[in-house]
């Protein structure tokens, strides 16, 4: 499959689909219901009526389209890497560095410290990368496996470039199963219900850095990274009190995605049959990878923006669901217009206009640096 994307509107093919060849034997994954110890008596993952479903799916269901479920649960699966195509050297950033550090639960994180263009700042964007990109961004155009997805490059680079040359210091990093980061929990991504560790683990580090942690902080936390850190800030809302804003642009819940996917693929009446595949291969279910469970604890600033005719995603439905329950005071969410294309147009948003992003984090991370300095003059007149 070369491109999944067409001109049509609301078209497009799921990116896992035809990546692999699935020589399925569906009688060898049969489901015995009456094999159960015991039945849930509280809040079932699946509940028994769903997994009866599922087994009646499983029993119906084509070897062709349970291929086309398989490519769904290979979204999660992460049998390949992004590369570091790019680095700061690409476009001029000087001073930057390699880190590396843990996640909460002992992952090894690697990254990049990029300080500010011309030195280093009072004030630290903290980067938060997408599936199944990395810090470097995505290479579709460099060939398969990445253009099964789409053939087409995201560059985070260069809006690293924009936000050290705006007088920000930048650490990002690769979450776990990403990039150069360590391999963990088999493999499978939680879409934010394991990644989250990521998240606690970068600012523990921050924090306990002897310059970083005297900085200001703001998140650039998108899609999956944005699921991340919105668990992370849900379980640990005193690690986060301190962050000044949040950037949270392309957050799904993946109930949306799938059910966007399955239509384009028809096969939507197979979405218990999903469920019980994702929680075999380690995962978990589309209800589970939901955002808005996540999002009561999110009080600090927050701009989000989205695809408003997003091939892959249910929107504006969506998008807006989720939004809406984020109780931030100020908060705004934007739509890009005009295009079906998440990969090529979403996340290359900042980086060919990065003029509204910058003035979101000046707005709430510069005019808190004026103001500690102003507090700090008047103690030291008084």
């Amino acid at each position: 499959m070369k491109l999944y994307l067409k001109k049509t509107k609301k078209k497009a093919w799921c990116p896992e689909c035809n990546y692999k060849t699935y020589n399925t034997n569906i009688m060898k994954n049969s489901i015995n219901l009456a094999g159960m110890e015991n039945q849930s008596t509280g809040k079932a993952r699946i509940s028994k009526k769903n997994l009866e479903k599922a087994a009646q799916q499983l029993n119906t269901i084509s070897p062709e389209d349970y291929a086309k479920i398989q490519g769904m649960v290979a979204v999660v699966r992460r049998d390949f890497r992004s590369i570091l195509h790019k680095t700061p050297d690409d476009y001029g950033m000087t001073n930057w560095e390699d880190i590396y550090f843990q996640a909460d639960d002992g992952v090894p994180l690697s990254g990049w410290y990029i300080p500010a263009k011309g030195g280093e700042s009072d004030k630290l964007i903290i980067f938060n990368h997408a599936l199944p990109m990395c810090r470097a961004g995505f290479q579709g155009h460099l060939g398969e496996p990445w253009s099964n997805y789409e053939a087409v490059e995201i560059d985070f680079v260069i809006q690293m470039k924009h936000l050290t040359d705006a007088g920000y210091n930048v650490l990002a990093y690769d979450i776990r199963n990403h990039g150069q980061s360590g391999a963990a929990n088999n493999n499978v991504s939680g879409i934010g219900l394991l990644e989250w560790r990521d998240c606690v683990g970068v600012k523990k580090y921050v924090d306990d850095h002897p310059r970083l942690s005297k900085m200001k902080v703001g998140l650039f936390s998108q899609c999956m990274g944005g699921c991340s850190q919105y668990v992370a800030i849900h379980k640990r809302p005193d690690l986060f009190e301190n962050v000044l804003c949040m950037a949270s642009p392309l957050v799904p819940s993946m109930r949306s995605i799938y059910q966007a996917f399955s239509e384009l693929q028809g096969v939507s009446q197979y979405m218990e049959l999903l469920d019980m595949e994702l929680l075999k291969a380690g995962g978990f279910t589309r209800d589970e990878m939901d955002p808005k469970l996540y999002t009561k604890n999110i009080k600090m600033p927050l701009l989000m923006w989205q695809v408003k005719e997003d091939a892959w995603v249910k929107n504006p439905e969506d998008a807006q669901a989720t939004f809406d329950t984020i109780p931030s005071k100020e908060k705004e969410l934007f739509w890009i217009e005009g295009t079906t294309h998440r990969f090529r147009d979403g996340y290359n948003y900042f980086g060919r206009t990065p003029e509204k992003v910058l003035a979101f984090f000046d707005k709430y991370m510069k005019a808190a640096a004026i103001k500690a300095s102003k507090a700090a003059a008047l103690a030291s007149e008084n």
